[in-house]
């Protein structure tokens, strides 16, 4: 009786440079078939020809090949450093894998097997995930999501990108979240099937699953950034559990520079074709569970100083910011450029017990902001720090910062943290619009002091940078962590801020003219904070 086959639909948004598609594509066509019957939906997205042509080649005479047009011709920017995805590219591309679903589930396949197209897949991938019951479950890639940093997996356990195990409300020190973050990294070297908080990129999702409604539909009450977790939180709101698996890890090229990984990696996965499959796909009962393993010693943290320039902050935010700081900062340096108030003072009594080195300007040096931004680095050095944290007397971290800060301090090939800073217009909503959109980029907060590195200054009277602006040759890493900044959160502290920029810049010689009238805006585009 000939054996039935299981039918998957392999789909895969494609927007992809041709060495890489190249790739992707014949490994495709090196997965081990000998139990599955594969069907292909790919969607051509794509600006370079030459990709379009490479899918044209792959489709060629094979009727279980759906080849289709996207229609778009959006720009996707990527370097040797990171990818740069806008909110309208991850949204375009969740369409395109609703789509993707509904094809599966209007033909009935047994599997839509989801996948990048910068991928190379061991050729026992398909049959493995098909093998292993579970109703979503992708293999596991590892990957340094920026230069010179470690290698982390495509999988989480909860919130944006959180790799450790957290219980609803619980409170861990930033040692306990070191040791499980290195327990969870450990866990996922070792072969095994392991449940998740969040996963995507190399995902099998079965019929069960795409009939329960999976969908990678926008969830509006969340404000987690990418298509994946959109799809992962509805997933185990229906009650499907998510795992990964780590008997054989894809290899992610995410840089150019990862072509050269491809030679090795086709050897070491070659299949050895006389070996019985079933003794191949069959993974071991004891690693599936998760049990304890031995977790690294978690060294002491570096020191971590907190810098800030303060004026006539005492009646604002101060108090609201420095409770939070004083949570992880380990000292801080405090220029007062000239307050009249009690701002040095207030300063003082709430990082009582924290070592502060405080310097006062008698006459405020901020009309030339470049004077002020070099005394504040100076002074900073004086002190030999670690990592310097660079705020303003109005901005504060997200509630989670205070429980991660120590994981990032410890990166060992990180030399700067970037991160999104969200411009609030009252206590919950933050402003997006054409002239207000900072959140859309990273900027840099948190830097490694680096005695031997020449640092140079952009030499500008305003808005000439926190920090020296060559830091960026330095190895850095974006982080989720997102940065509150209440300054603009009340219409008198508006119209403040409104009054000194046209005082100062009344041509918008140094930042943005339009910016600065569109302070004044009476109905801005507000979108809800969610912490």
């Amino acid at each position: 009786m000939k054996k039935i086959k299981t039918r998957v639909l392999l789909g895969s948004p494609i927007h992809q440079k041709p060495p890489i598609l190249r790739q992707f594509l014949d490994s495709l066509l090196r997965l081990k078939l000998d139990n599955i019957e594969l069907d292909y939906y790919l969607i051509d997205d794509n600006e370079d020809e030459q990709s379009s042509l490479l899918l044209e080649e792959f489709k060629g005479n094979r009727d279980n090949v759906f080849l289709q047009t996207s229609g778009y011709r959006d720009p996707y920017i990527r370097d040797d450093t990171t990818h740069f995805w806008s909110a309208n590219l991850v949204w375009k591309v969740a369409n395109f894998k609703n789509m993707m679903i509904q094809r599966a589930a209007l033909l009935k396949y047994d599997y839509l097997f989801l996948i990048d197209s910068d991928l190379l897949l061991h050729p026992l991938t398909l049959e493995h995930l098909a093998a292993s019951g579970k109703d979503i479950i992708s293999e596991v890639f590892w990957t340094q999501w920026q230069p010179n940093t470690i290698l982390q997996p495509q999988v989480w356990m909860h919130d944006e990108y959180s790799q450790w195990e957290r219980l609803p409300g619980e409170r861990l020190s930033a040692e306990e979240i070191s040791y499980r973050f290195n327990h969870f990294l450990t866990k996922l070297q070792i072969p095994g099937v392991y449940e998740v908080g969040g996963l995507g990129a190399c995902t099998l999702i079965s019929r069960h699953a795409i009939e329960s409604g999976v969908s990678y539909n926008i969830i509006k009450n969340i404000s987690y950034w990418g298509e994946d977790r959109h799809f992962c939180i509805r997933a185990a709101a229906l009650g499907i559990p998510l795992y990964v698996d780590t008997h054989y890890p894809a290899l992610h090229l995410y840089r150019d520079s990862d072509l050269s990984k491809v030679d090795d990696f086709i050897k070491s996965t070659a299949l050895d074709l006389t070996a019985d499959s079933d003794d191949i796909l069959e993974p071991e009962p004891e690693l599936i569970a998760s049990e304890p393993l031995p977790i690294p010693l978690v060294r002491k943290r570096p020191k971590l100083t907190l810098t800030m320039i303060v004026k006539n902050e005492s009646p604002h935010f101060l108090r609201q910011v420095l409770e939070a700081h004083r949570e992880y900062i380990d000292e801080a340096v405090i220029i007062d450029d000239g307050s009249t108030d009690d701002t040095a003072a207030l300063c003082l009594e709430l990082l009582k017990g924290i070592p502060v080195h405080m310097v006062h300007n008698e006459i405020s040096k901020f009309s030339n902001e470049i004077e002020l931004r070099k005394q504040q680095w100076e002074e900073v050095i004086k002190i030999a720090p670690e990592w310097i944290l660079n705020l303003d007397g109005d901005e504060m971290f997200e509630e989670r910062f205070a429980g991660e800060i120590d994981t990032l301090l410890q990166e060992g090939n990180v030399e700067l943290f970037c991160f999104r800073l969200y411009d609030f217009w009252n206590k919950d909503h933050y402003r997006e619009d054409t002239y207000w959109r900072s959140h859309l980029s990273y900027r840099p907060f948190l830097l490694k002091y680096n005695k031997d590195f020449h640092y140079v200054w952009n030499e500008l009277p305003q808005h000439c940078g926190r920090f020296p602006e060559n830091i960026f040759e330095l190895p850095h890493q974006l982080s989720n962590l997102r940065l509150k900044h209440l300054g603009w959160s009340k219409p008198e502290y508006r119209m403040e801020k409104y009054l000194r920029y046209m005082h100062l810049d009344p041509e918008g010689q140094y930042g943005w003219k339009e910016q600065y009238m569109s302070i004044l805006d009476q109905q801005p585009k507000l979108i809800p904070w969610v912490e």
